[in-house]
This record gives structure tokens, C-alpha cells and sequence, in this order.
């Protein structure tokens, strides 16, 4: 269902009561909202009107109430009891992309190089970005074509393909905390590496937005360069069926694809939750998988490998909620 909704003072733990200009929906299915199309319900689904809003719900929600923020879902899995708090919809609502113009409180460019800088609000999704930088002739941003999610979360967990990683272009991030508070930090406020960013001193708070440093270059190459990897992600990835992408992060020095592979569970299942018979590191929804599934397969597939290999893999994808 959706509902006009105006928060009153209880709901604020008193106080003046602003009025959002969102929209709630009330037990939700989750499954319309995450990639591998299945789980459960969410209490509370909020899809603010844009930033401004955004805030005033983020810092209405009392404190012991969790907040989930989600974009296209495609590395989330709920659990088929539900989610408790509130989960909140970024994707196309925060959705500005634009050449940044301003320079004042952001890095220098590198002497001698010919740079622009993009601003890309949470909610645009990662290939649109691409393909922007490549019309806009910059480059070096090709690879987000390949993400299927939005900024938010390539920014949240440094999401990366074809030799390209998200925060190797980042010189700034804008985020969110639970005051409602927007704040401007830069990379060295961060731990980041392989598939992980964690802030250098602990605080709840979430991206919505990234400054993205590009080279000027051949708009056209890299408009082709796109085409060549969307080609190969095509021809190497089970696109066809409800997946959440990579499932596992890559060991140092192998692959978690070539692991599970080697471990004969290529195409094993649980219920409709499958190991893809295209690429390992994907688990697949036949069509009727629930969430306990996927869980479970995701933990057999853990489990199996390490007692193999002794390598314990690590995953990419969120889960959350309850169990049924």
C-alpha cells in the first residue's frame, strides 16, 4: 500500500512535527526491491521526495530503530521473516548527475593533468554514470558499467570490475548521519580497500553522494570500451535469472568463481536457489527461491569450499532481517 504521511510528534519523540514530502508503503514485499527477487517484508518503506526530505525522515527515526538505505538491492538479500525499522528507497529519487563546477573546498586536480570533476548523487545507477562520463569525453569511468547498483553503494563497498575500482576516482563523498547532518569527507577520513570502506573513526551514516576526478579524453573510445565490457559481462554472467552479482569477494591471488568450481558445486541447489551453471561466483533464483534458500546455499557453498580448500570465503552481499 502507499500512503501520504505526515510524522507526528510521538513519532519524533516530541517536538515540532515537519511534514515529509515522501511517501511510506507498509509491509512491503522485499522481493520487488532486491535483484535475486525474493524475502520478505519490510515494516516501513520510505521514498523521500530528495535530499532535504530525506533528512528530516532520517533524523525523525528514534534512535533505537534501524535504517537500511537501498538502491537497486542487487547485493542485498531480506530474510523471509521480514525487516524490522526502516528501509528507505534511493534509487531514482536521488538522481543528480552533473559536471561539478564548483572547486572551492574540493582536492586540486594533479598538476598537468586535464581533469573534471562529477558529482553523482546515491541513487544514479553505476552505468549511468559511465556512460555519462564517456558522452561528457571523460574517461576512466568505463568499468562502472559492469556494477549493477547504484553510487551509494559502489561507494559503500569500493564495488570494482575489469581492473576499476570506485574509489580510486572518489576525491570527496557527501554523507548523511543520524542527526540528519550532511557531511563533506574526504578519502583519508577512510579505510578502503578490496570491496570495503569502513570511516577511520566509527559513525553511523550513509553516502549520498561522490565527487568523481576524470581525465578528458576519447568520448567515443570509451563509449565503445563500454559496449566491449557490457559484451563480455553478457557473454560470462547468468543475466537472464534473478541474481544479486558476485556473491563472494575474490582471495588474494584467485578467484572465488574458479573455488567453488573446483569444488563440484557448480549447478547445485537448494530448493530454487542455484549455483549458476555460468559463473560460479552467482547464485541464481529459478523462480520460487526464498530467502532461506539463498542462505543456506550461500553457507553450504562457505562452508564446502573451506573444507576443500581451507580458504574461507568472504561475501559481498548484505543480509538482513529475520528468520522465518
Amino acid at each position: 500500500m502507499r500512503h501520504d504521511f505526515r510524522m507526528s510528534e510521538m513519532d519524533l519523540g516530541g517536538g515540532a512535527a515537519p511534514t515529509l514530502r515522501g511517501h511510506f508503503l507498509y509491509n512491503e514485499p522485499m522481493s520487488k526491491h532486491v535483484s535475486w527477487r525474493a524475502g520478505g517484508e519490510a515494516q516501513r518503506v520510505y521514498i523521500p521526495a530528495d535530499l532535504d526530505d530525506l533528512a528530516w525522515l532520517v533524523r525523525s527515526v528514534p534512535a533505537h530503530e534501524a535504517i537500511h538505505m537501498v538502491g537497486l538491492g542487487s547485493n542485498l538479500l531480506v530474510r523471509d521473516g521480514g525487516v524490522a525499522g526502516v528501509v528507505i528507497l534511493l534509487h531514482g529519487v536521488l538522481k543528480k548527475l552533473a559536471i561539478e563546477s564548483r572547486t572551492q573546498g574540493l582536492p586540486a586536480a594533479p598538476t598537468g593533468r586535464d581533469t573534471a570533476l562529477i558529482y553523482a548523487q546515491a541513487g544514479v545507477a553505476s552505468p549511468k554514470l559511465a556512460r555519462f562520463a564517456a558522452n561528457n569525453n571523460l574517461v576512466g569511468g568505463e568499468f562502472w558499467a559492469g556494477i549493477p547498483g547504484t553510487v551509494g553503494g559502489a561507494i559503500a563497498m569500493n564495488a570494482g570490475c575489469y581492473g576499476g575500482e570506485t574509489w580510486d576516482k572518489l576525491v570527496q563523498v557527501l554523507t548523511l548521519d543520524r542527526k540528519g547532518q550532511l557531511n563533506e569527507r574526504l578519502p583519508g577520513d577512510y579505510v578502503i580497500g578490496y570491496r570495503h570502506v569502513a570511516l577511520k573513526q566509527a559513525h553511523e551514516e550513509w553516502f549520498v553522494g561522490g565527487w568523481f576526478r576524470l581525465e578528458h579524453g576519447d568520448g567515443a573510445a570509451s563509449r565503445n570500451t563500454i559496449k566491449t565490457l557490457l559484451k563480455t559481462r553478457i557473454a560470462a554472467q547468468p543475466l537472464n535469472l534473478p541474481n544479486a552479482g558476485s556473491v563472494f569477494r575474490n582471495p588474494p591471488g584467485d578467484h572465488a568463481a574458479r573455488l567453488i568450481e573446483s569444488c563440484g558445486l557448480k549447478g547445485f541447489r537448494i530448493g530454487d536457489a542455484q549455483v549458476s551453471e555460468k559463473h560460479a561466483n552467482f547464485i541464481v533464483n529459478l523462480g520460487h527461491a526464498y530467502a532461506a534458500d539463498i542462505e543456506r546455499l550461500i553457507e553450504h557453498v562457505e562452508d564446502s569450499v573451506e573444507a576443500r580448500t581451507n580458504v574461507r570465503l568472504i561475501r559481498e552481499v548484505r543480509i538482513i532481517g529475520e528468520r522465518q
